[in-house]
Formats: structure tokens, C-alpha cells, sequence
């Protein structure tokens, strides 16, 4: 069998590759344009040589004619949504689907939420296999191969889209996928500078801080790369303390595989209090400076 990596992280593409290799006898991994990879993680890496002002989506129509070419049996593709446009592309074009937000792939029988997380579901693929899933679900390996290169030529999409404008996105500084401990930041958080609180109990359990949806699209006082939920991030850490989120199904489904789940909100009919494993009623203001102090 041969398997093909699609990541737009470098970091996540070594963790696909590895995982690919259980898959798989040959593994392949694309890079796209300048992307630096980590040396040794797949048998070749397939450099795209993108135009300068080329946008990462328009790389589908090259995808396409690279799996034309090396015939891939499975395509893993990190869950990020430029990755998730190209391969809905390439799914059209092998008039297949995508088997998204798979968090256990076991001997073809991928694993994943649907409905928004009210039902799990598996599946199996018929012909080419697409997959979005984090390097996670294969658990912790290590890539292997001799990353020889080969270049792939730009194919020109018909319909190109055009670049008007562009400007840095902060970064988290903790990959969140990889974090054992998290705290999520809800809406009951009134005002941003009340955020200090969050990052200090972060900094006492050594967290990553996550967030529910509204305080990304809504105030943007975190950046959407936090945010947890059926669009965003699907996590399964060791500890996840939920501070001042009501636990509605869209922010739950992103969380409710963690292995024991902390809740923390002044309403005592809050939903999340029939999810959690512990909960405690009271204001975040109060609870959280003696809790940072109690640690």
C-alpha cells in the first residue's frame, strides 16, 4: 500500500507521516512551496513549486494530478481548513467523500463524530481513502524514511483565486492537539483583561489555554486557533477544565474524550455539571485567584 500526507504544519506532517507508515509500506509526504519538513519523516516528499502569488487552496488542482501519478491507497490530511478545501477537491474529482474528524482509524474502519457529535459512526472507504484527523489518533511514533524529493509542476487552476490582501495571524504558542492539561475560556468571562486569570492557572497546571467559539468570532479576544468545538479543535487531553462555558453540545463534542473533565460556572443548571467529572459552582473571579493560590 502507498499513503500520501497533506499537512500545512510541518510538525503535523511528520506526526501524519508516521502514522501513515503503520498504513502503509511507502509513505509520501507534499510540500507545499517553501514549507520546511523535518528531515527523515517519509520515503519522498513531493515539493510543489507554487507561484509567489499563489494561494495554498489553488495547490488542489496540483494535489490532484500528483495522487493521478503516484496512486495513493489512503490520503491523511491534517484537519486545518485550507487542507480540508483541497481535499474536498480531490474527493470530487475520485468521486469519493472525505471521512472527516476520524479520531480512531483501525484496520481500514475510520472512527468519527457526526450529526455535530450527537452519534459516533464508522466507516470504511471504497476506493481512495481521504481522511482528516490529527497525528494523535495514531499515538506517539516516530516518522521514518529518507525523504527523497521529487518536484511536482504547478498546475493552473481554471478558475484561480486572487490574493487582495494578507496580514500575520498570531500563533498559539502550545500545540493544543498535544497539550495533557487544558483550560478553556467561556463566555462567562465579561470582560478580556479577566483573561489573566485563565493564563495564570495555566501557568500553575501548565495548560494551554482553549476557548468556546464566542470568544474568538464574537469579542476576537482569543485567535480561532483556540477555539473548541464541532468547527474547530477535537481534543482528548489527560485534564480539561472548562471555566465559565455552559457546555452546549457544539463546544462539547470538541472535548467530552478527555479523561477527566473540570467545570466551573455560576450557574448550577449549567449543562456541562451533567458532562463533567467535577464541578464546582461560583464566580470565576473568585474561584480562580484561590484556586491559582491553593496551587
Amino acid at each position: 500500500m502507498k499513503a500520501l500526507v497533506l499537512a500545512e504544519h510541518s510538525d503535523r506532517a511528520a506526526g501524519l507521516a508516521a502514522g501513515a507508515r503503520t498504513l502503509a509500506d511507502e509513505t509520501l509526504v507534499v510540500a507545499f512551496g517553501a514549507q520546511e519538513l523535518p528531515a527523515n519523516i517519509a520515503d519522498t516528499v513531493i515539493r510543489i513549486d507554487m507561484p509567489a502569488d499563489a494561494v495554498l487552496d489553488d495547490a488542489a488542482d496540483t494535489v490532484i494530478s500528483i495522487v493521478n501519478d503516484k496512486s495513493p491507497d489512503v490520503v491523511l490530511v491534517e484537519p486545518v481548513r485550507r487542507m480540508k478545501s483541497i481535499a474536498g477537491k480531490l474527493a470530487a474529482h475520485h468521486k469519493t467523500s472525505v471521512i472527516t474528524d476520524v479520531f480512531a482509524l483501525n484496520e481500514g474502519v475510520a472512527t468519527s463524530m457526526y450529526f455535530g457529535g450527537v452519534g459516533i459512526r464508522e466507516q470504511k472507504a471504497g476506493g481512495l481513502a481521504i481522511y482528516t484527523l490529527n497525528p494523535e489518533v495514531f499515538g506517539e511514533l516516530t516518522p521514518s524514511g529518507e525523504n527523497k524529493t521529487e518536484h511536482a509542476a504547478w498546475v493552473q487552476p481554471a478558475q484561480p483565486i486572487r490574493l487582495i490582501s494578507s496580514k500575520p495571524k498570531e500563533k498559539s504558542e502550545v500545540n493544543l492537539a498535544k497539550a495533557d492539561c487544558i483550560v478553556a475560556a467561556g463566555r462567562g468571562f465579561a470582560q478580556e483583561e479577566e483573561l489573566g486569570l485563565a493564563w495564570a492557572l495555566c501557568n500553575k497546571l501548565d495548560a494551554g489555554l482553549a476557548c468556546s467559539r464566542p470568544l474568538t468570532e464574537g469579542v476576537n479576544w482569543l485567535p480561532t486557533e483556540r477555539y473548541v468545538g464541532v468547527s474547530g479543535l477535537m481534543l482528548s487531553p489527560k485534564t480539561y477544565v472548562a471555566v465559565g462555558i455552559s457546555g452546549q453540545m457544539q463546544h462539547m463534542v470538541g472535548c467530552n474524550r478527555a479523561t477527566t473533565l473540570f467545570a466551573i460556572n455560576k450557574d448550577p443548571n449549567a449543562p456541562i455539571f451533567k458532562q463533567c467529572d467535577y464541578g464546582l459552582v461560583g464566580d470565576l473571579k473568585v474561584i480562580l485567584p484561590a484556586l491559582i493560590e491553593a496551587l
